[in-house]
């Protein structure tokens, strides 16, 4: 599947592309208990596009600016009016 494609509400979302942009990880607090978790949100892009990727934990640490990376069962959703592509509890992240 090409970015251009992809739409919120989206499941079962299979995407290649090339990580152009990483921001710093942030503290967030979870809203099911007290546990706090670290995100980034990394920009993904192939020759149709871009989007936005969260990354959560341990995914931030496994990727790089320039790594091609495969996303196998994502979901798209819209968070702040822009369209973010999740990897979530059972897609997968791999560097290609």
């Amino acid at each position: 599947m090409k970015i251009r494609d992809l739409r919120s509400g989206m499941r079962s979302v299979n995407v290649t592309g090339k990580i152009v942009e990483i921001s710093p990880p942030r503290e967030v607090r979870s809203r099911y208990g007290n546990t706090t978790h670290r995100v980034a949100t990394a920009t993904l892009q192939d020759d149709t596009g871009t989007i936005k990727l969260a990354l959560w934990n341990k995914q931030i640490d496994e990727v790089n600016v320039n790594d091609t990376i495969q996303i196998e069962n994502g979901y798209v959703t819209s968070f702040r009016g822009e369209i973010q592509l999740n990897v979530g509890k059972y897609g997968k992240l791999s560097v290609v």
